[in-house]
């Protein structure tokens, strides 16, 4: 039996990368997959050994797949190359002295691997990906309205969305139903139409490098549905503790 380890948001912190990697490895069922949704850099030089890690697997490592977040985002807005010209985004939360913060941090030659990631995966039905199927900054949260949640995941046609913008770790369940919807126009209304909805879950994956102290990632069986959450230690206090989706 093999599974999916899922982690998002390293933010430049290798030795919270590092203590999942090793608690990879203690996993009693192989790792077949290693997907990081996004937000491997943060505004820190310490992020370029991050990516230097993340390029150089060792043996017996599953070879991590990347996709963009927040951060990477952010660091393509101030090279011209986002989907945005100004970083408003990043002034309003941090101000605007981050933005040569970052621009420092980060050197230019890693600005191409960064526009390389891609966007998200899709894989069986499950979409991985940082924020939604929307944006980057999407942030899907327990608390985010369930018709939220339904249009993230049909926009895709996926039956499972997990995500890393929130940094929880938290599984959504959208039971079966039917959603019915119509269209006004100035001439006239048309029908109504009943679209079936099978279950469908939004998994937050948690955040790997955020809390000094301790990295939180999923595990994850596609072939069972099985979700586990880990919660590691590092550092002084270092150890694990584990959280099954329920």
């Amino acid at each position: 039996m093999t599974c999916w380890a899922i982690l998002s948001g390293i933010e430049g912190n290798l030795a919270a990368y590092e203590a999942v990697l090793a608690d990879i490895k203690r996993q009693r069922h192989p790792v077949e997959e290693l997907y990081i949704l996004g937000d491997v850099i943060a505004a820190t030089p310490a992020s370029l050994k991050v990516i230097q890690r993340i390029q150089s697997p060792r043996a017996n490592e599953p070879v991590p797949q990347v996709c963009q977040g927040w951060w990477e985002e952010q660091l393509l807005i101030l090279h011209g190359l986002g989907r945005t010209g100004e970083p408003t985004e990043l002034i309003e939360r941090y101000g605007v002295e981050m933005v040569k913060t970052l621009w420092d941090a980060i050197p230019r030659e890693i600005v191409e691997w960064v526009r390389s990631l891609d966007f998200g995966f899709f894989e069986f039905d499950s979409l991985l990906i940082h924020g939604s199927s929307v944006s980057v900054s999407d942030e899907l949260t327990p608390d985010t309205h369930p018709i939220q949640m339904l249009d993230r995941l049909l926009r895709m046609d996926a039956n499972i969305l997990f995500c890393g913008r929130s940094g929880l770790t938290f599984q959504y369940e959208i039971q079966q139903g039917a959603v019915t919807s119509s269209v006004t126009t100035l001439d006239q209304a048309t029908s109504p139409q009943v679209v079936s909805i099978k279950p469908k879950q939004v998994i937050g994956v948690g955040n790997v490098g955020r809390i000094p102290g301790k990295a939180s990632y999923t595990l994850y069986n596609p072939y069972t549905n099985q979700v586990e959450f880990r919660a590691v230690r590092y550092g002084s206090g270092k150890g694990f503790q584990t959280a099954k989706g329920t």
